[in-house]
């Protein structure tokens, strides 16, 4: 994924700002047929997921709805491979966290630590492992789950927290594989198929210190804002947290693109929730009409998400910002709050990695001539 980022601003990409922005943009959002059927198969995956969560009063309707989006792939494999990766990897890293809290719970510097290490173990070996992102979702769930543990009145309350998130994301990727795997049409054999890695790690995985570096660096913007926000008892801003493992690149000029799409689909994203929360929330009684919101937003997300890597992340940040605004209990609720909060904390995160990312080794984009295919 991050060779299309850095391509952006080489020579022969096709830089927005260089060029016709409008003519750009409309061949990012071209209609194909492909695009269409992921787009249904996504809007139809949050709905189930809004109409279950909401019937069984399952909690993390906002991180289920979103998992629909981010398990969504190109091909049935691809979706496939995500979802039982997935669901593998949470499994480990929910298990993991509560063997951490038996130990940092009620000890803070125990549980900071903990988080540090497990966020740098993960970062690595999102650079290593030939299988990135499962490496990088280990650590993230891991220090993302010990980061609420001062919010947690008792242990026995935190457990079934913990144990609930399980089965709202693994009913989520479980569903979206299943969609996936009915709706999505076969792609077209590959008439030269990629050699199968020999090792899980990437040849230079012990002798290149840019791995290690770029693992720190991610750690230290990551924690700076987790110590910020508890510090000023602002937990409402974690968003900040998140946003610096996930735009997280190898360069600061991919970085920073990275970032700018994930701005524009929080302020996107975030329109649509302070719309709905002020004008639609309040005469909404039934399940059916939030449905039919969900939908529509979902068809505007999904539509984005489903592009190219150059507009794809912005249509995943237009999800994740509408949804966790919107979704904060089983009632209609009019709270702004969250809105803010969930906006302010995108923009800390990202000028943190931003600084940190141009500051402290910083890896320039290798720019070079694309060649004919």
């Amino acid at each position: 994924m991050s060779e299309t980022f850095v391509e952006a601003f080489g020579p022969s990409g096709s830089d927005p700002l260089d060029s016709d922005w409008l003519g750009w943009l409309r061949r990012e959002l071209a209609l194909t047929h492909l695009r269409e059927i992921r787009t249904a198969i996504m809007i139809g995956g949050a709905v189930l997921c809004v109409i279950i969560s909401m019937t069984l009063q399952v909690p993390q309707l906002a991180t289920s709805a979103y998992m629909v989006f981010f398990a969504s792939k190109e091909t049935k494999l691809l979706t496939k491979i995500t979802g039982i990766g997935g669901i593998f990897v949470l499994t480990i890293g929910l298990v993991a966290t509560l063997l951490l809290y038996k130990f940092s719970y009620g000890h803070p510097e125990l549980r900071i630590a903990g988080m540090a290490i497990t966020l740098f173990l993960g970062m690595w070996l999102s650079r290593v492992l030939v299988v990135g992102p499962l490496g990088f979702l280990l650590g993230f769930v891991i220090a993302v789950s010990q980061s609420v543990g001062e919010a947690a009145p008792s242990p026995e309350y935190l457990v079934r927290q913990i144990l609930w998130l399980w089965v709202a994301l693994t009913y989520a990727i479980a569903l979206t594989v299943v969609l996936n795997l009915l709706f999505l049409p076969d792609a077209p054999k590959a008439a030269a198929p990629r050699p199968k890695p020999k090792s899980l790690l990437v040849p230079d995985a012990f002798t290149n210190p840019a791995h290690v570096h770029f693992a720190l660096k991610v750690t230290f913007a990551a924690m700076f804002c987790y110590v910020v926000y508890e510090a000023i008892d602002w937990s409402g801003i974690h968003t900040a947290f998140i946003t610096c493992t996930f735009i997280a690149l190898e360069s600061a000029e991919a970085t920073l693109y990275k970032g700018t799409l994930r701005f524009f689909g929080c302020v996107i994203g975030g329109a649509l929730a302070l719309f709905t929360i002020v004008f639609l929330m309040p005469h909404m009684e039934t399940i059916a009409s939030l449905v039919v919101v969900v939908a529509f937003a979902c068809a505007i997300a999904g539509w984005v998400a489903t592009g190219s890597e150059r507009i794809s992340y912005a249509g995943l940040q237009m999800a994740f910002a509408f949804f966790y605004s919107i979704f904060q209990g089983y009632a209609p609720d009019t709270d702004l709050d969250n809105v803010r909060n969930r906006v302010v904390g995108i923009l800390f995160g990202l000028v943190v990695t931003g600084l940190v990312f141009h500051y402290i080794w910083p890896e320039r984009a290798r720019i070079e001539p694309q060649t004919a295919q």
